[in-house]
Parts: structure tokens; C-alpha cells; sequence
């Protein structure tokens, strides 16, 4: 919670400031990469983004991203606040300019004087991938960043969906994602069919980053009101769920024809209670047809998720089993708990 964070020193343990994470879970999940904002939306202005309540400035230097932490070390004014050229960001409250790696390259109030490194700004490393642009908090070894089958295949189209705020926390967010049973109650205006409420049975299996289920039922992945989708009535929806902890999931649907439709859900934690959801897709079927159509599509199957996010209560995920109820179609939920748990992260993960 907020209270406990506020009783350590955000400078010893790394902590940003407001934290809304016990502290130690936000030290375990600070190690892992997340996504931050769409490619596309970054131009020659400085971006701001929040992970893990860390303010954060994203911006352009030639051809490199970087990531820093989202004040200027002169007066503490956001960076986000000022303007870029494609080169270099400038503060809007003295005009100091950073560049490559963070570095300060110019004092408009002292051109001609040596800049002290104290005015370089704390970066953090940066990988555009899916188009998205990730980084991590507290970079340990090799960058881990989830996969997404079929990305690179030049068979399937690639899009990257807007990204979708949501009031709740990532972890619950997730969970709703590989959930199978709320299909026929949560989205009936855009795909199920509320009077086929059956889950047939299916078993998670774990994997070195999370787990894998493949799902396999009747229930149509056609948008409602799709003419000519009849003939497919009797068609068996393979749908493979792969999870990789703690709060990325992709999702393989095997269409008919050979057709596959594969959907990332990255839930970047903005804070314990907010969460920016961002959504690379790609498909080697109808792969001139409409991106926008694509766009509205995701937008409602996910605004029907939030608004069932934000209402579940606790805000926050219970890790200790014994705290909810659970059915066998909620195999994949147990087994995503199991692995946060796993992870080190508190038996009843606080938001």
C-alpha cells in the first residue's frame, strides 16, 4: 500500500516516489520489461509515461529512443512538459538540452562552460519490439522480453492497436484476458454466444516464463453480424493461451481455413490501480482489409474486460488460494496465481 511504501526512504531502496506497491513486490516486478508507448506515437516531442508509479520521459536522439526519468536534475520541472527537435529535448524551464544516453549538451545560460555530469539524466534501456517501445526499471542480465508467434512471419499482418487505460490492476486485467469461462456473460455484443456458457475440460502447462493452455471448444471467434460465417457452425475454435509472468499473455486462435489470428495482451502496470493496455495483433488472413476495422473491433472486446475489471473487488490480485472460490474452469487463473506466487510477490498481492 501507499502508507507502507511512505515509511521507507524512496532513496534507499529505489522506490518512486507515491509508491502504490509494498515494496517489495515493486522490487520484483521493477526487474521485468513492459511496454510504454506506441512506436508511432513517438515524434520529435518528448513523450510522458508512468510505469510502476516511476514518472518516465520517452524521446527521440537520431536514430535512438531513450528512456529517462521524467525531471529535469536542474530545478525539478517533467521533461515531458518541454520540446524536441528529433535530436535533443530541451526543458521548458531553463531550456537545458539532453540528448543521446541522457546526456546534457547545453546550458543556454552557460554555453561556453563545462556541464557537470550531475545535470545527465538517469536513463533506463529501451527495445522496440511489436510496435512498442519497452523498457525495465531494473535491467538484471539479458533482455527478456515476451514473444509473439507468427510476428515476423511475412505471411501475417502486423497491427498495433491503441493502447486502452484501465482503472484496475494488471494483474486482474491479465486474468480476464486467459479467463474461458466469461466469454458468454462479458462479450456477448461482440462474439459469444450467451447461450453456450459450457467450458470443456483443458489443463495449463508450465513453461520456463509462465504457462501454456490450449483451449479447445465450439464458441465462434467471428465478429456478430459477419455474413457467411454459417457454414463454420459445427467448426472446433482451437484457442492457445501462452502466459509470460508476470503480466504479458498472448493468445493463438486457430481460425478455419488455416487461418490464425494471434493477440498480445501487455498490461503495463501505470500504478497498482492503473493500467495502460497495449495490444500488437497479427493474422495471415484478410490482411488488406481495414486496420481501423480492426482497431474498433479490439477496442470493444477490451471495453467490455474494463468495465469488469474496475469493478471487481479487491482492487487488488488475492495470491492465497484460500481466498477466493474457485471451478475447474478457472485452471488457467490458479495456475497464473501459482506463478506469481512463484515470483516471490505477496500471498495477497496489494494494490
Amino acid at each position: 500500500m501507499t502508507a507502507a511504501c511512505a515509511s521507507l526512504s524512496p532513496a534507499s531502496v529505489g522506490l518512486p516516489r507515491n509508491c502504490t506497491f509494498e515494496p517489495a513486490d515493486w522490487q520484483i516486478l521493477a526487474k521485468s520489461w513492459y511496454p510504454v508507448a506506441l512506436s508511432r506515437e513517438l515524434g520529435e516531442r518528448p513523450l510522458g509515461a508512468v510505469l510502476l508509479d516511476a514518472p518516465l520521459v520517452i524521446y527521440r536522439s537520431g536514430d535512438d529512443i531513450v528512456v529517462a526519468d521524467d525531471l529535469c536534475p536542474h530545478r525539478g520541472v517533467p521533461l515531458s512538459m518541454g520540446n524536441g527537435n528529433g535530436e535533443t529535448i530541451a526543458c521548458a524551464y531553463h531550456g537545458f538540452r539532453f540528448g543521446q544516453d541522457g546526456r546534457c549538451v547545453r546550458v543556454p545560460a552557460h554555453p561556453d562552460s563545462k556541464i557537470p555530469p550531475k545535470l545527465h539524466l538517469k536513463t533506463y534501456p529501451v527495445v522496440e519490439r511489436f510496435g512498442l517501445i519497452w523498457t525495465c526499471l531494473r535491467p538484471e542480465g539479458e533482455i527478456n522480453l515476451p514473444p509473439m508467434p507468427h510476428w515476423d512471419d511475412p505471411v501475417f499482418q502486423q497491427i498495433t492497436c491503441p493502447s486502452i487505460d484501465i482503472k484496475g490492476f494488471a494483474g486482474r486485467q491479465v486474468e480476464g484476458f486467459i479467463d474461458v469461462a466469461h466469454f458468454a456473460f462479458v462479450h456477448t455484443e461482440t462474439f459469444a454466444d450467451p447461450e453456450n456458457p459450457i467450458v470443456p475440460s483443458y489443463s495449463p502447462r508450465l513453461t520456463e516464463t509462465g504457462f501454456e493452455a490450449e483451449y479447445r471448444s465450439n464458441v465462434s471467434n467471428f465478429p456478430h453480424g459477419l455474413l457467411g460465417v454459417e457454414e463454420f457452425a459445427d467448426f472446433e475454435w482451437l484457442r492457445h493461451f501462452r502466459v509470460f509472468l508476470p503480466f504479458t499473455a498472448t493468445l493463438e486462435i486457430h481460425f478455419p481455413n488455416d487461418g490464425r489470428l494471434v493477440i498480445m495482451n501487455a498490461a503495463s502496470p501505470v500504478s497498482a490501480r492503473v493500467t495502460r493496455m497495449f495490444a500488437p495483433i497479427c493474422r495471415n488472413f484478410d490482411t488488406t482489409g481495414s486496420v481501423e476495422d480492426v482497431y474498433e473491433f479490439n477496442r470493444r472486446v477490451f471495453e467490455e474486460d474494463r468495465q469488469i475489471v474496475e469493478a471487481q473487488k479487491p482492487e487488488n490480485l488475492p495470491l492465497d488460494p484460500n481466498l477466493e472460490a474457485h471451478v475447474m474452469a478457472d485452471r488457467s487463473a490458479i495456475a497464473y496465481r501459482r506463478g506469481l506466487r512463484g515470483m516471490g510477490l505477496s500471498q495477497f498481492f496489494t494494490a
